[in-house]
């Protein structure tokens, strides 16, 4: 048995998923958790790590043919001949994931004076300095570089430069 990267319909992850653990095989379908500026708000979003990729643990001569007819499949990579992805990969995905199949992404750390780039909000592609780190729940201050001016903002939202 050897871990496979299975490609799916669109937003077909965790229904594929579900089928293929009906059937006892191992699937690992990683998942993201982050913070997202959407109609003028922020908010959490948790969406699949691969778009329209898991892996499952199978041996290909006895299963192949039952993935590919699964609803919401649409090929095991490699097509006819397979392509094995090696566990230090798996092991690498699933030594970061939390809370089941969750990857968490945290801010940042910054230090006063880095240089940062906004990757979204209605700051977005802004470059700014960082300042300092402020009240509340991951919020930082920084002087954008554009009109010299200071700014709160969420430091999910930030990467050093």
């Amino acid at each position: 048995m050897s871990w496979y990267t299975i490609y799916t319909k669109h937003r077909h992850e965790d229904f594929v998923a579900s089928r293929l653990q009906d059937i006892r095989l191992e699937v690992l379908n990683p998942r993201l958790k982050h913070r997202k500026y959407q109609r003028n708000k922020i908010i959490e979003v948790v969406e699949p790590l691969f778009p329209c990729y898991l892996f499952a643990n199978f041996d290909k001569d006895k299963y192949s043919h039952l993935i590919t007819y699964t609803r919401g499949v649409r090929y095991i990579v490699g097509k006819g001949n397979p392509i094995v992805v090696h566990d230090e990969i798996i092991n690498t995905i699933r030594d970061r994931m939390e809370d089941g199949n969750i990857i968490v992404i945290k801010p940042q750390r910054f230090e006063k004076g880095d240089r940062v780039l906004i990757k979204d909000g209605p700051f977005k592609d802004f470059y700014g300095i960082f300042e300092r780190e402020v009240k509340g729940p991951e919020r930082v201050m920084i002087l954008l570089d554009a009109i010299y001016y200071r700014l709160e903002i969420d430091g999910y939202f930030l990467r050093k430069m």
